[in-house]
């Protein structure tokens, strides 16, 4: 049999909102609204005789350490059976960034592999499995926007797709790990707003509306982690011709909704003659792995 491949968008925050208050497990309560983006990674499952895992580019960690591994591992159980499969990723989604990347890797691989063993990506078992990888696994079994709850692992409600265009501008420096960010927000963060508004904005459909109510209460503790991330936030609220910009998730990658696609593709060429990584892309209406 021929290779399952699943393409994968990235997502940027238009909401995440960390609360103080943490589950049974000790993961804080998060409520994240989530649109896929069209910068992607693509994942090769095929059978074989054992599970193996191989990015292009090639990682920092082992393959076993990787959330790719882990979903494959955990679903097969799941399902009870053999996980004889090669799985390759083909990575262009900047990793700590707050994009998703690994997060989108590990949700296109259960998607592959629920169509090649017979499942509904959406099935509960795959769900329970996504969720145990990371939280924001589940998104990406079905990337449509999104708001989430629970650990913003619990999909709370859909909205119809919508299209804009952004810019992704990343800092020069590394920033820390998700981890280190919650760790940084215990320390000092504070309440965030509530997600309605953006909500009702996204169902609307209008853009500006989305723009003027961005909401990232984990951005100050990326900041913290990264200072050149809120120089690069700063420097894109400041241009002309963008609505909207914040951090996305826990950092660092900075987007911002432009008024049109030439003004996108003008700010990543000018912010990659400031020495930052872009890319003048767009929020995407996704189905079936095109991106």
């Amino acid at each position: 049999m021929g290779a399952t491949v699943v393409t994968t968008p990235c997502k940027v925050n238009l909401y995440l909102g960390v609360h103080a208050e943490k589950d049974e497990r000790g993961y804080h309560r998060v409520d994240s609204v989530m649109v896929p983006v069209a910068l992607c990674d693509t994942v090769s499952v095929s059978d074989a005789p054992e599970l193996s895992v191989s990015f292009d580019p090639p990682l920092s960690i082992p393959a076993e350490k990787t959330g790719v591994w882990r979903a494959a591992a955990l679903l097969a159980e799941a399902l009870g059976v053999e996980p004889r499969v090669r799985i390759d990723v083909c990575a262009r989604i900047p990793e700590r960034a707050g994009l998703g990347g690994s997060s989108a890797d590990a949700g296109a691989t259960l998607r592959a592999l629920a169509t090649l063993w017979g499942v509904s990506p959406l099935d509960p078992r795959v769900i329970a499995v996504a969720r145990r990888v990371g939280a924001d696994v589940p998104f990406f079994l079905d990337p449509r926007p999104a708001l989430f709850s629970g650990a913003g692992d619990v999909r709370a409600r859909s909205f119809p797709a919508v299209e804009m265009p952004l810019v992704l501008v990343m800092p020069r420096a590394e920033g820390g790990s998700t981890v280190e960010a919650y760790a940084e927000f215990d320390r000092s963060g504070e309440r965030p707003v509530a997600p309605e508004p953006l909500c009702a904005a996204l169902a609307s459909g209008s853009v500006a509306a989305m723009a003027a109510r961005l909401h990232n209460n984990l951005a100050p503790a990326a900041r913290a982690l990264c200072p050149e991330a809120g120089v690069v936030e700063s420097w894109l609220r400041a241009q002309p011709g963008v609505l909207g910009a914040q951090v996305s998730g826990s950092g660092t990658c900075s987007f911002a909704i432009c008024d049109g696609v030439g003004t996108a593709d003008e700010l990543a060429r000018r912010a990659e003659e400031c020495g930052w990584r872009a890319w003048s892309t767009k929020t995407v209406g996704f189905a079936g792995g095109i991106c």
